[in-house]
């Protein structure tokens, strides 16, 4: 086995807490910040977080390998998310300088927007979008998630993951051409 994950993985499987202790470091911080960013609230990402892995360590023996092992995670953490979002109703949109504090090493769309403001208007943007489109573009896009991997956590099509991006890129564009409220 080459590959670093899934021997940690296996070792995890058969009851090696090291092991285990190892990819929730590896994992932890990334899954925390994705599901921080969905649910706009700390307090809430960490519950979320802790569910994601208390369900993935449950079903870890179910684990096959057939996608990696972040992917699988992402999975599990996106049906979590569903289920908590069935399950109450939606706090305030976040206050403008909670957008401030969402800063993180994963790749996101501020990366390449130079001018600070823009990049908060971006992310305010996305978080007008559509669940489902919102939901692909934290996993592609803020996650770095190919689009096969976010097809997988997301349980749908490929092709519903790109019909679902570009969908988002012409709405973001649209939105992001609009005027500012009080520019002259």
């Amino acid at each position: 086995m080459s590959d670093p994950v899934a021997k940690l993985c296996e070792q995890a499987r058969a009851g090696d807490r090291e092991a285990a202790s190892t990819l929730v470091s590896l994992y932890y911080e990334r899954i925390f910040a994705w599901l921080r960013r969905l649910t706009g609230h700390e307090e809430d990402a960490a519950d979320l977080t802790q569910k994601t892995f208390s369900k993935a360590w449950q079903a870890l023996g179910s684990y096959q390998g057939r996608s990696s092992f972040p992917t699988w995670l992402h999975g599990i953490g996106h049906h979590v998310y569903v289920d908590w979002r069935r399950q109450r109703i939606p706090h305030e949109q976040p206050e403008e300088e909670w957008w401030l504090t969402c800063a993180t090493d994963a790749p996101s769309p501020a990366d390449a927007v130079a001018d600070r403001e823009q990049a908060h208007r971006l992310y305010l943007l996305v978080e007008q979008l559509g669940e489902d489109v919102r939901q692909t573009v934290h996993l592609h896009y803020y996650q770095g998630l190919t689009l096969a991997e976010t097809s997988e956590a997301l349980g749908i099509a490929t092709s519903t993951v790109k019909y679902r991006l570009r969908e988002a890129i012409e709405q973001l564009r649209s939105k992001a051409a609009e005027p500012k409220l009080g520019a002259r």
